[in-house]
């Protein structure tokens, strides 16, 4: 029998049902190829140890990957504190904050999803539409909204999951419902309709002169425009961005968004299904790699974009309206919003929450959390925030964090403060290198080089992934390593800090325990020639990659990517 295609699987799985609640009564520790891209809609990724696969091929290592949906990364403290005991009971013992300010769970078996994604309901957190063919989580800033500016941002957030939300029973049927086969009433969505969208569609919120949720990688991104006034003017529509490419393929590449127009508060859900809707009906159903928005935008145009979402919409678009310059604000450390209350943004390295030694993350935040009753903010950036906190709590919670080991901003270098990494190998399928578990030992080889060449305190952002699919948005970093094959990487340089400029490729195929040497030369050049407040970034841009090739070791001579 031929393999489906996704178009095939998602047209007749009525409703994102498929065979999911059959297959779920079997004894298999896994589902079937189309039941496994449905899952995804679900929040649910089947994937395996490939460790344990490596050291032995003879037994099933098969488990499940699942990712909630949390509109601008809120939870209030119950939220946190039932989906920390979930990690105990059902996964591996540890949550992890993704790049789009959500919770992912890892090693959950096949047997246990069903009350996995039960007791994730009971928290009033839902998985449905965290993946898959559809409008995934909404980022928004996450600086608390006790400030008029940041609450705006928080309810458009919310507004938008609201307005592209699936319109099917599947997932309750399935998931939650005592008896989920008893009935299959298909419920008709207007927006996606029967096949969804052809690919994933990516949406971010950002305060003018903020881009901490990296604003153009995304598909829509709205930029908050308040007039010097408290109240919110409107958004700056950007559309088309997008991060994944694939290497050796030059018709796929990372983009940037392009701005669009301006649009009210009011005309912001109308104008976004407008978009979405351009997607669907215009997006590549053949060609899965080439089916994102930001291929629509680069083929047809900017302007044929503008007018096609112009006739799809009851108003004229207006102009685009001058905006501050981006920096990024990571909101670490102790801040305080315009209504007197504190937040406490805390680094936690490549968004993995767990008891390492003496660093006990997740036993201190689950203690501080209870304790003083704080909501919850997860960032871009992969880091927490904990609200509300009034100033007489804060040398109690300083000093609770300090007893597990909890290391405050102002205690890590900047090079580890700004580096992000994707999960990638064992778990992931797509992942040709390792990111998440050798990440932490690159960034201690670039904060010895730094030291040593005097320059420790320089603001440089890198990132890693084990893949070019880029989930940790490596391509707008100032140094980016993106996995090629089993520890060799593709190195990118000319990034900038306010994630405005692409990076571009450099070196390819560099060994992993290379990687800092191979840069080091450059890093040297950057100490010796940078001009005044110049970022990492802005002085490769500068200089250009003809003379910094000139100062590379020899023996990466024949690393020089071809791609640049």
């Amino acid at each position: 029998m031929a393999k489906q295609s996704a178009e095939q699987i998602k047209a007749e799985s009525r409703g994102l049902r498929g065979e999911i609640g059959n297959e779920l009564l079997n004894d298999s520790p896994s589902f079937s190829d189309a039941s496994d891209k449905l899952l995804k809609f679900h929040g649910i990724y089947q994937q395996e140890d490939r460790d344990a696969r490596r050291l032995d091929r003879t037994a099933d290592h098969h488990q499940f990957m699942l990712r909630t949906r949390l509109p601008g990364g809120q939870l209030t403290a119950r939220q946190y504190l039932l989906l920390d005991e979930i990690a105990d009971r059902y996964a591996n013992g540890t949550l992890r904050i993704t790049t789009r300010q959500t919770i992912q769970f890892h090693g959950v078996i096949k047997g246990e999803l069903r009350d996995t994604v039960r007791s994730i309901n009971q928290s009033l957190i839902t998985t449905l539409g965290a993946c898959g063919d559809i409008v995934r989580n909404v980022m928004a800033c996450p600086a608390p909204g006790t400030d008029p500016r940041h609450h705006a941002l928080e309810q458009f957030s919310h507004t938008l999951t609201e307005a592209f939300f699936p319109r099917t029973s599947a997932y309750h049927q399935i998931w939650i419902d005592e008896q989920p086969l008893l009935e299959e009433t298909e419920i008709d969505d207007p927006l996606y309709r029967k096949t969804y969208l052809p690919r994933k569609f990516k949406i971010a919120i950002a305060d003018s002169g903020d881009n901490c949720v990296d604003i153009y990688t995304n598909d829509v991104g709205l930029v908050a425009l308040f007039d010097d006034q408290p109240q919110l003017a409107g958004f700056n529509l950007l559309a088309g961005g997008g991060m994944g490419m694939s290497h050796n393929n030059s018709a796929t590449f990372p983009r940037l968004a392009d701005g669009i127009a301006f649009v009210t508060p009011g005309q912001v859900v109308e104008v976004v299904t407008g978009v979405v809707a351009i997607h669907r009906d215009f997006g590549d159903r053949e060609n899965r790699k080439h089916a994102r928005l930001k291929y629509i935008l680069a083929d047809r145009g900017v302007e044929w974009f503008r007018q096609e979402l112009q006739k799809r919409v009851g108003f004229p678009l207006a102009p685009l309206r001058p905006m501050p310059e981006f920096a990024v604000h990571d909101h670490l450390g102790w801040n305080q919003s315009s209504q007197g209350e504190w937040y406490l943004g805390l680094h936690v390295e490549n968004g993995r929450i767990i008891d390492r030694d003496d660093y006990r993350l997740r036993s201190g935040l689950r203690a501080v959390i209870a304790k003083f009753d704080l909501a919850v903010r997860l960032t871009a950036q992969q880091n927490i925030l904990l609200t509300g906190i009034s100033a007489s709590d804060r040398p109690a919670i300083s000093e609770m964090l300090s007893r597990y080991g909890i290391r405050l901003v102002e205690d890590i270098s900047p090079a580890r403060r700004h580096a992000m990494a994707c999960v990638a190998l064992p778990t992931c399928g797509l992942s040709l290198a390792e990111a998440e578990r050798v990440f932490p030992n690159v960034i201690d080889q670039l904060e010895s080089s730094l030291n040593a060449l005097g320059i420790a305190g320089s603001e440089i952002t890198a990132r890693m992934t084990g893949c070019p699919n880029g989930c940790a948005r490596p391509y707008v970093a100032e140094i980016a390593f993106v996995g090629r094959s089993q520890d060799r990487y593709m190195v990118l340089l000319g990034g900038n800090p306010a994630g405005t400029r692409l990076a571009r490729p450099f070196l390819d195929l560099v060994p992993l325990n290379q990687l800092v040497n191979a840069l080091h030369p450059v890093l040297t050049l950057y100490r010796d020639r940078r001009e005044v407040s110049e970022s990492f970034g802005d002085f490769v841009e500068r200089v250009g990659f003809q003379e910094l090739r000139n100062i590379v070791p020899a023996e990466f001579k024949s690393a020089f990517s071809t791609t640049s």
